[in-house]
C-alpha cells in the first residue's frame, strides 16, 4: 500500500521541572476484565512521575460519553483518572478502540488529550508520540475501516444512534476482533518506511508507540529508534503491567509492584 501523507505533528514541550514521565497503552479495560483494572487502579494511584501518558486503546471499547453514567465502568475510570490527575497530570492520545473518547469525558476525568502523533521535548529530547495504528499500511482492510470510522460524517451518524445500538454494534465488532485473533491471522506490524518519513518530518530521532502489543527497542539505523510499549493483561503469565519511564533522559522499562 503506498505510504499517505504524513499528518500534522502537534508539539508538546515538558516543562523543565519534570524529572521522571510513564507511559502506558493497550490497557483495554472493560468491566468483564477486572484484574487488569484493579492493577490500573493500583498503578494510578502510585504512578512515582511527573506525568502520565496514555497512548491509547486505555479501553476496549468507547461508543461515546454518554455511556459514562453514575455507577458505569467507564464512571468508575473517570473517578480513577481524576483522582491521579488531582495530583500528577494525565495526558491521553486516541487509540482504534477508543478514539470516541470526547471532550465531556476528558473534563470528567480532567485529562489533556493529545494530538495523534504529537512531539514531546523532554530536556531538549525530542520523541514523537502516536498510538501506532496509522502506520499499520500492509493492513490494508482495516486502514479502509479506519479512514470510514474517523471521519467526521461516520462519527456523528454513529454518535447519534440510542447508546443500546452503539453497544450492541461495539460488541459486534469485538467479536469479530475475538475471532480473528482465535484464527492465528498474523495482524501487520508498522511501515518501517513510514516510520521514517514520521521521524524526519517531526525532525524528531525516536518513535514511542504502541497499539502492536509487541514490545520491543528497535534501532532503525541512521540514529533512528522506535520503542514499542506493551499491553497490560494481569491474567497473563506472566502479568503484562509494562510501564514506560522517561527519567533523566534514559529510557527504563518497568512492571509495578
Amino acid at each position: 500500500m503506498a505510504a499517505p501523507a504524513v499528518p500534522q505533528i502537534a508539539e508538546w514541550v515538558a516543562p523543565a521541572t519534570w524529572r521522571t514521565v510513564a507511559f502506558i497503552s493497550d490497557l483495554h479495560l472493560q468491566a468483564s476484565e477486572p484484574a487488569t483494572f484493579d492493577a490500573w487502579c493500583a498503578y494510578m494511584a502510585r504512578p512515582q512521575a511527573d506525568a502520565v501518558v496514555i497512548l491509547g486503546d486505555l479501553f476496549e471499547v468507547w461508543v461515546g460519553d454518554d455511556a459514562a453514567v453514575p455507577g458505569s465502568f467507564e464512571a468508575q475510570c473517570a473517578q480513577v483518572m481524576a483522582a491521579t490527575a488531582a495530583r500528577t497530570p494525565v495526558y491521553f492520545m486516541h487509540g482504534n478502540r477508543d478514539f470516541l473518547v470526547g471532550d465531556t469525558f476528558l473534563v470528567q476525568c480532567q485529562t489533556t488529550l493529545l494530538q495523534d502523533p504529537s512531539v514531546l521535548t523532554l530536556n531538549g529530547e525530542r520523541c514523537l508520540l502516536t498510538h501506532g495504528d496509522a502506520l499499520c499500511l500492509d493492513d490494508a482492510p482495516y486502514m479502509a475501516f479506519r479512514a470510514e470510522v474517523r471521519s467526521p460524517g461516520w462519527q456523528t451518524h454513529f454518535l447519534s444512534q440510542p447508546l443500546p445500538a452503539r453497544q450492541t454494534m461495539a460488541r459486534g465488532l469485538r467479536d469479530a476482533s475475538e475471532q480473528r485473533k482465535r484464527s492465528g491471522a498474523p495482524y501487520a506490524d508498522v511501515d518501517s518506511a513510514a516510520v521514517r518519513a514520521w521521524l524526519s518530518a517531526a525532525s524528531a530521532p525516536q518513535m514511542l508507540h504502541g497499539h502492536t502489543h509487541r514490545p520491543a527497542d528497535h534501532a532503525l539505523g541512521g540514529g533512528l529508534s522506535r520503542r514499542v510499549l506493551s499491553d497490560w493483561d494481569a491474567k497473563a503469565t506472566p502479568p503484562r503491567l509494562e510501564v514506560m519511564q522517561w527519567s533523566g533522559g534514559s529510557w527504563l522499562r518497568d512492571t509495578p509492584h
